[in-house]
């Protein structure tokens, strides 16, 4: 099957909403980066830089989006469901103690 395209979102805006308070924070894309899931093409991996309108902190976003497979979006690229928010520095930190583990080849 083949695969349509995906377009960046890079500029857009957004809004997530906190569970517990039930308030709304809007963001902007700043940017994003992708990789197709090793050993499954219909999986692509983003990492996201936002920036919240309310303070301007930058956070990151680790995502994903997989081809659909639903009456209504099959064969479209669908938003992953579950994404995690986390500041630079934090993913930074993973990473590193991931590394020093030998997680990585390089």
């Amino acid at each position: 099957m083949k695969r349509p395209r995906l377009k960046s979102n890079r500029g857009k805006t957004g809004a997530i909403v906190n569970p517990f308070t039930k308030q709304k924070h809007k963001f902007h894309l700043l940017g994003e980066v992708r990789k197709r899931q090793k050993g499954n093409r219909d999986k692509i991996l983003v990492l996201q830089r936002i920036e919240f309108d309310e303070d301007q902190r930058i956070e990151l976003r680790l995502a994903y989006y997989i081809i659909g497979k639903l009456r209504g979006m099959r064969g479209k690229w669908v938003w992953g469901q579950y994404a995690s928010l986390i500041p630079p520095e934090d993913f930074l930190a993973l990473y590193h103690k991931a590394k020093k583990k030998g997680w990585f080849k390089n």
